[in-house]
């Protein structure tokens, strides 16, 4: 009727809910772990089971030949395993051996090496010797000092140089120029070449690298990263000593363009360097001096004609 109040439909609840699986939103998973074989692998499977063709043989030459398999391939092992054992002393006799001749070899070489050290010393005495006997009276000190004979003491300035702390330095600049060498902190062949030069120029009398002492006739140069003074290796840091008028050579030296190199390769390169000056310092002598004399020519050179100067 239209005066009574309408009343809102009543939501009927259904009798009966089913209930959800909690894996039902990983049904592939699920399917993955319960079906983990394929379908056509477990047909063929039981077909082979079916026909006997699966498992372990069943007829008695199956059988017996696993076991003569089984029984080869545990003779193989036992003749491996009782041929290292056997073939272990051998080994282990020859290494000896080799070890025994290394030992022998390295204290030949040594006691080769001590008798060239001894004769080295020996020729080096000889020719300071004849060195002595071919000077007259006070210029034989002279002669000696300056071909480097014998050693010699006085004032001059010590130069220590160094590799950098760490050896892969970068700078901006260059001043080694272009070489075939990385451009790290390490100290190379024509570094101290640059120094001793320097040095010599600034003055120096007698110039020693970490105890050798330099000649006219030595030479610095490289053998890979090692920097070899008359064929003997260096080792940093490198002491360089001189002999000479110590304050007046260290001045010359710093202002110099060597000394300038020298501190470009520590402002870029991280080489370390420290000069100073000393009241005395003591060079020994050269360890092996060459004896060469040179001698006026006896006959006098002619003046050349006009036509023997032209076809000269």
């Amino acid at each position: 009727m239209c005066g009574m109040p309408q009343q809102p439909p009543i939501r009927s609840t259904p009798a009966r809910v089913r209930a959800s699986r909690p894996d039902a939103s990983m049904s592939l998973l699920t399917n993955v772990m319960d079906h983990s074989l394929d379908d056509g692998y477990a047909e063929a499977a039981a077909r082979r089971e079916a026909a006997g063709e699966g498992g372990l043989p069943r007829t008695l030459r199956a059988k017996l030949g696993l076991a003569a398999g089984l029984v080869l391939a545990a003779l193989v092992v036992t003749v491996g395993a009782a041929q290292a054992r056997v073939s272990a002393p051998v080994v282990a006799k020859e290494r000896e051996e080799l070890i025994d001749r290394i030992d022998q070899e390295t204290t030949a070489a040594d006691d080769l090496e001590s008798t060239v050290e001894r004769l080295r010393d020996d020729v080096a005495a000889r020719q300071r010797e004849a060195l002595r006997q071919s000077g007259d009276g006070d210029g034989t000190d002279l002669v000696g000092i300056l071909a480097g004979a014998v050693e010699v003491h006085g004032p001059g300035v010590k130069l220590v140089v160094n590799d950098a702390k760490e050896a892969s330095a970068e700078g901006g600049s260059n001043p080694r120029g272009t070489s075939g060498f990385s451009d790290t902190g390490r100290v190379r062949d024509r570094d101290m070449q640059r120094v001793v030069n320097g040095l010599w120029e600034s003055g120096a009398e007698a110039i020693s690298i970490n105890g050798q002492r330099l000649t006219a006739l030595s030479a610095i140069r490289a053998a890979g990263d090692a920097i070899l003074v008359d064929n003997r290796p260096l080792v940093p840091p490198y002491t360089v000593l001189a002999v000479g008028d110590g304050d007046r050579m260290s001045t010359r030296f710093q202002n110099g363009a060597d000394g300038l190199y020298l501190h470009a390769l520590q402002e870029n390169f991280g080489v370390r360097t420290a000069i100073s000056v000393h009241e005395d310092l003591l060079l020994p002598g050269a360890p092996s001096v060459l004896v060469r004399t040179a001698r006026p020519g006896t006959e006098s050179a002619e003046p050349k004609t006009e036509t023997e100067k032209g076809t000269s």
